[in-house]
C-alpha cells in the first residue's frame, strides 16, 4: 500500500453493530491509520437500530480492535473519530440527522464533502438505503459519494436486476462497490501478476499444455449460527456465483491491454460470456451436490446438517457443490476447469490446482515403475498463503528414476507476518476510487445468468440421497466421479507428497 495516499473521506457504516462491522471493519480501519494510510483527516459513522452514544460505540469499537489486534498504542487517538446515529433505515426522518451529522463533521475533519456509505446490513435493505441517501440529498456534495455492498447482491438473476435497477436510481455504476472479499486477498491478487509478469507461464497458459485447472475452496465449520441464511443461500449461491466465479474469470482472462478498472473488467466479462451454459437438462453431468450428515471433525464427533440450528428436518439445500465449467474460446476450449466447495470438510483450504499435459513420450517409465506425476502449479490462497511448483527429479543413486520435487513461495513465511486483510485492501482501494477489484454489474449478471439453471433444477428436484458425505470427508463420491470421467483426480488440498 502507498502510505503517502492519505484518502480524506466519511465513512458511514449502516449495521454498524453487527458482526461484520466488528470482525472485520473496525479492525481493518484501524489498520489503516495505524500504519499512515489514513490522516487524521477521516470520521466513521456508525448506524444501527440500536440506542447509543458515541461514547459507548467507541467503546464497542475498541473493544472489537482489542479483540483482534495485539497493537494498540493509538487506539484512543483512533476511536474518536467514530460517532454514532440510532437510525431505523426505512424511516426518512432519520437519515436527515445523519445528513446534519455529516455536513458538521465534514466541516471538523476537512473531508471535502468525501463520502463512502458502506451497507453491513441484510441485503432486503439496500435498494431502500440508497433511495433515501440520494432522496435526503445526503449524496449530493462536492466531494465523492460510494456504495459499498456486500453480498448476496440478489438471489438469482430477476432479482439481482431489480436490486441493481433501484440502486442505479440513486448512485452509477462508478459509484457503486460491490464488495467480494476474496478479491482481496494477496494470492488472488497475485494471479495476474503470476500469469502476466512469468515468461515461463503465459506461453505455456492454454489448451495446447494445460490438462485441467482445478479450484477448491473447502471449510471444517459447519453452518453454525447462521443455518437460516443458508437454508435460502445454499453453497451454489454462498460460493460458486460469486468467489468461484471471479477465480475462473481471473485464471481464464486475456491480457488487458492496461492495468486499468476498465481493461482488466472487460477481459474478466468476456471469459464469463465464453463459459458453455449448462441447461437443465445437462445440470446432472456436470455438477454434483452433497449435504454433509454426522462425522468426526479434529477428533471431534458434530452433527449433520439438519440437525443444525434454523435448518428444515428435511432440508433439500446443498452445502457442497463440485462442478464442470468449459470455456468456449480459442484459449481455453477443451480444457475442464473444476470447481468444489463445502462445509465439514476434512481440510480448511483455498487452493488452485493448474495440471499441465504430460509430455508426448515418456522416457523415465518403464514396466513396474509408476508414471511421473504431471507438472502443477499450485496457488495456495489461504491458510498458507504462496506458489508451488511440482515438477519431476532425478531420485538419488545409480539408476535413471524420477521422483517429485517441489519449489516453494510461502507468502506469510518470507514477510514473517500476515498479509494484509482482504477488507483492509479493498477499504483502501474503495477510499482511492480504485474499483478494480470489485465486481462489475455486468460479472454480477452474467454468473446468475450461468447459475440459475442449476439452481432451478436442484429447487425442484428433492435429493433422495442427503446425507451423502460424512462431515471430516472431501465431499460425495460423485465428485470423484466427475473428474474421473475425464481420466482426472482430484489433487489433495494437504498432504501432496502422500
Amino acid at each position: 500500500m502507498n502510505r503517502l495516499e492519505q484518502p480524506k473521506t466519511i465513512i458511514v457504516i449502516f449495521g454498524a453493530t453487527g458482526d461484520l462491522a466488528k470482525r472485520k471493519l473496525f479492525p481493518s480501519i484501524y489498520n489503516l491509520y495505524k500504519k499512515g494510510n489514513l490522516s487524521e483527516d477521516f470520521a466513521v459513522v456508525g448506524v444501527a437500530r440500536r440506542e447509543l452514544s458515541s461514547e459507548e460505540f467507541r467503546n464497542d469499537v475498541e473493544e472489537s480492535i482489542t479483540e483482534f489486534n495485539k497493537e494498540t498504542e493509538v487506539l484512543e487517538t483512533f476511536s474518536n473519530h467514530f460517532y454514532y446515529q440510532a437510525c431505523d433505515v426505512t424511516n426518512s426522518s432519520c437519515y436527515l440527522e445523519i445528513k446534519v451529522l455529516l455536513e458538521k463533521l465534514d466541516e471538523q475533519y476537512n473531508t471535502e464533502g468525501n463520502r463512502i456509505f458502506y451497507l453491513a446490513m441484510a441485503p432486503e435493505f439496500f435498494g431502500t438505503i440508497a433511495e433515501y441517501l440520494k432522496k435526503e440529498g445526503l449524496t449530493s456534495t462536492t466531494g465523492f459519494s460510494r456504495l459499498v455492498i456486500e453480498k448476496p447482491f440478489g438471489h438469482n438473476l430477476p432479482s439481482a436486476q431489480q436490486l441493481n435497477d433501484q440502486i442505479r436510481q440513486a448512485f452509477n455504476e462508478n459509484q457503486i462497490y460491490r464488495i467480494d472479499h476474496y478479491l482481496g486477498k494477496e494470492m488472488v491478487q497475485n494471479i495476474e501478476v503470476i500469469r502476466f509478469a512469468n515468461a515461463i507461464f503465459e506461453p505455456l497458459w492454454n489448451n495446447r499444455y494445460i490438462a485441467n485447472v482445478q479450484i477448491t475452496s473447502s471449510e471444517v465449520l459447519g453452518v453454525e449460527d447462521r443455518g437460516r441464511y443458508y437454508e435460502t443461500s445454499g453453497a451454489l449461491r454462498d460460493m460458486l456465483q460469486n468467489h468461484l466465479m471471479q477465480m475462473v474469470a481471473l485464471l481464464a482472462m486475456e491480457p488487458p491491454i492496461k492495468l486499468t478498472t476498465d481493461e482488466i473488467r472487460s477481459e474478466k466479462i468476456k471469459v464469463l460470456r465464453a463459459l458453455r451454459p449448462v441447461s437443465e437438462d445437462e445440470v446432472h453431468g456436470y455438477f454434483v451436490r452433497g449435504q454433509y450428515g454426522k462425522g468426526m471433525v479434529d477428533g471431534k464427533e458434530v452433527i449433520g446438517y439438519r440437525e443444525e440450528n434454523n435448518v428444515d428436518d428435511n432440508s433439500n439445500t446443498e452445502t457442497f457443490v463440485a462442478g464442470k465449467l468449459l470455456i468456449d474460446n480459442f484459449r481455453w476450449a477443451g480444457v475442464p476447469f473444476y470447481i468444489r466447495t463445502g462445509k465439514r470438510m476434512s481440510a480448511k483450504s483455498t487452493k488452485i490446482v493448474v495440471q499441465f499435459k504430460d509430455i508426448p513420450m515418456n522416457l523415465y517409465y518403464s514396466k513396474g515403475e509408476m508414471a511421473q506425476t504431471p507438472n502443477l502449479l499450485v496457488i495456495n490462497i489461504q491458510p498458507d498463503e504462496g506458489i508451488t511448483l511440482h515438477l519431476n527429479a532425478k531420485k538419488s543413486g545409480q539408476n535413471i528414476q524420477t521422483t517429485p520435487v517441489k519449489l516453494d513461495f510461502c507468502n506469510n513465511c518470507v514477510d514473517g507476518i500476515n498479509t494484509p486483510e482482504a477488507y483492509e485492501k479493498l477499504l483502501y482501494d474503495c477510499m482511492r476510487g480504485d474499483a478494480t477489484n470489485f465486481t462489475h454489474w455486468d460479472e454480477v449478471a452474467l454468473s446468475w445468468s450461468f447459475v440459475d439453471p442449476i439452481s432451478n433444477v436442484w429447487e425442484t428436484q428433492m435429493a433422495t440421497n442427503f446425507p451423502n458425505y460424512h462431515s471430516g470427508s472431501m465431499g460425495p463420491k460423485e465428485a470423484d466421479q466427475l473428474l474421473a470421467e475425464d481420466s482426472f483426480i482430484w489433487w489433495p488440498v494437504t498432504d501432496f507428497d502422500k
